[in-house]
């Protein structure tokens, strides 16, 4: 079971980045309700992808990255920015979850402009960790 959880993980994260950015399109074009629905589909995708990730990390731990060289390189920066950047996610996004339901939309904004490139990036390249990992 646990051997699914690393192909559920990037399905997760793939359609959290697909409906981040869905919604942020949705903002821009000033459609507030299907902007609300995707923003709130991404987060739901991303707290069942951090529930997922944490269930597969205590059952069978870390994955070692096999490559050499400059790949190697390559996916221990990815891998840094990535870690990193998604320890603010979950705060960020509550945080401007909660301005946009207490309808504090200017304040909404301002968070959003600094926790959608954030939530994004992270979301892209734990895809992109994932097809490192196990699709080699």
């Amino acid at each position: 079971m646990v051997e699914i959880l690393p192909h559920l993980n990037a399905l997760l994260n793939a359609t959290a980045a697909t409906l981040l950015f869905t919604g942020w399109r949705f903002a821009r074009a000033r459609r507030e309700e299907p902007h609300r629905v995707c923003m709130l589909l991404a987060f739901g995708c991303s707290v069942v992808f951090l529930t997922s990730y944490l269930t597969r990390y205590a059952l069978s731990g870390h994955q070692i990255y096999l490559g050499t060289g400059w790949d190697r390189s390559f996916y221990l920066v990815l891998l840094t920015s990535h870690v990193g950047l998604a320890m603010l996610v979950p705060a960020l996004a509550l945080r401007t979850l909660y301005l946009a339901l207490r309808r504090r939309i200017d304040s909404h904004r301002r968070w959003a402009r600094v926790t959608f490139p954030i939530w994004m990036y992270v979301s892209v390249t734990g895809v992109l960790v994932y097809w490192m990992l196990y699709q080699r």
